[in-house]
């Protein structure tokens, strides 16, 4: 196959290899951007906050101002890889980071450390930027195994992170970890640069880009999918974080020995990442089969089942298994949603829209921790579990109709019987294109 047949179907005959790049790029971003997260109260203590208020006031704002800041920026970022190219995007990125994460190991009072957090969010963006390459350079029937590996390499890096944070400080000190992370997301910049091959648009997609500047929702010529997939993407961002203030708190209620109360906890939040990491892209690699939309809903279901018990939970090790099980159901989720938005917007507008997607899921980071931590110091521990519970069957069932409703108009305008559901009526008319 030819450059220009590459150009034609959407898809670079070097996917591969950039995947591979990506994966190790988001990996090690991701391992120097959570890495902070053991010590950096004590970095907060040490640039001159004073007081146990204070110090826990400062490191949360420090900390989610990168979220903050990327959430503001994603659609954006999205919009320029669009008419820019996506490599571009990440050469930036992996830069920028590179840039600021090494600052950051210089700054001498709080209010550095915060503006360069909130820089870091903006420049950065390595790991949406991969995601964003991946799924509009890789065929659309293997898109989601590509993007459950890519997945997999960024939920690595998120819990490797605060494990080498814990472990390289002591050794060569606070500062030195921030400049050793600048180092490694500089290599990242390096491989970007050098390794990944990106197929460029078309010209006459971008002399039509240019001469109708509209945006990039209005190109989208069904947006029930996109809709659909915007408000699982946020629910999931959702229900994951809303767990996340309460476990150590009920992990105290579940265990007799006090002292063992952060190292289970420990365990019981790596629990779900570690299923995530093993289902990713098996569950992506079932979706390309079976239909990304199918595998969203019964993910939701599932997972909507398994909180459940763990409400009721006695003992820390029913609480760790029930964990490692959501893990396993919500692995494919991310690499999906991605897919079914690929699958039915015009590529010229990808980057822009998975941009959108991207926000989205800022949102429920940021949503989900103030809500979870409000029912659960009001209502009690349990009330957080069947709360999110309700709210990941309610997006099944939302999913669920929409798909149905979907799949029937399409069926019914293709002329073909209701007792037929191929595959490409659910993913979405461009799903043929790719075939």
């Amino acid at each position: 196959m030819t450059q220009e047949d590459t150009r034609q179907s959407g898809y670079n005959i070097h996917w591969r290899r950039n995947l591979a790049v990506c994966f190790a790029g988001s990996f090690s971003t991701l391992i120097a951007m959570t890495l902070l997260l053991p010590f950096l109260p004590l970095y907060v203590e040490q640039l001159g906050a004073q007081g146990h208020a204070a110090i826990v006031q400062w490191s949360g704002i420090a900390y989610g101002a990168t979220f903050f800041a990327a959430a503001m920026v994603a659609p954006l970022w999205g919009r320029l890889g669009d008419r820019y190219g996506r490599k571009v995007m990440l050469v930036r990125a992996s830069f920028g980071m590179a840039i600021c994460m090494s600052l950051t190991g210089m700054v001498e009072t709080v209010w550095q450390l915060v503006l360069l957090r909130l820089l870091i969010g903006f420049a950065g963006g390595y790991s949406s930027g991969s995601t964003i390459l991946v799924a509009m350079q890789t065929p659309k029937d293997r898109s989601g195994w590509a993007l459950g590996v890519l997945s997999a390499g960024i939920t690595a890096g998120s819990l490797v992170g605060p494990l080498l944070g814990g472990a390289l400080p002591p050794v060569i000190g606070i500062r030195a970890t921030f400049l050793l992370s600048g180092g490694v997301i500089f290599l990242a910049f390096l491989a970007t640069t050098f390794l990944i091959k990106e197929t460029p648009r078309p010209k006459a997609a971008k002399a039509a880009s240019a001469a109708k500047p509209k945006s990039g929702w209005s190109q989208i010529p069904d947006k029930r999918p996109v809709v659909a997939m915007l408000t699982t993407g946020m629910l999931l961002a959702f229900a994951t974080m809303s767990i996340e203030p309460i476990i150590t708190v009920y992990v105290q209620q579940l265990i007799e020995d006090q002292s063992r109360v952060t190292l289970v906890a420990g365990v019981v939040m790596s629990a779900a990442a570690l299923g995530t990491i093993l289902s990713a892209s098996w569950l992506g690699k079932l979706a390309d089969r079976v239909g990304h939309w199918n595998v969203v809903v019964g993910a939701l279901a599932v997972s909507a089942l398994l909180l459940i018990p763990q409400a009721f939970v006695t003992d820390s090790w029913q609480l760790i298994g029930l964990r490692f099980l959501m893990g396993l159901a919500l692995g494919g989720l991310l690499p999906c949603i991605t897919s079914v938005i690929r699958h039915n917007v015009p590529d010229g507008v990808g980057g822009n829209v998975l941009g959108l997607a991207i926000s989205a899921q800022y949102v429920g980071q940021v949503a989900g921790p103030l809500t979870g931590g409000f029912v659960g110091g009001h209502f009690g521990m349990p009330a957080v579990f069947l709360g999110t519970s309700v709210l990941m069957a309610g997006g099944a069932v939302y999913n669920w109709i929409v798909q149905s409703r979907r799949t029937r108009h399409m069926l019914l305008e293709a002329g073909e019987p209701l007792r037929d559901s191929p595959k490409s009526a659910i993913e979405g008319p461009r799903y043929h294109e790719s075939r």
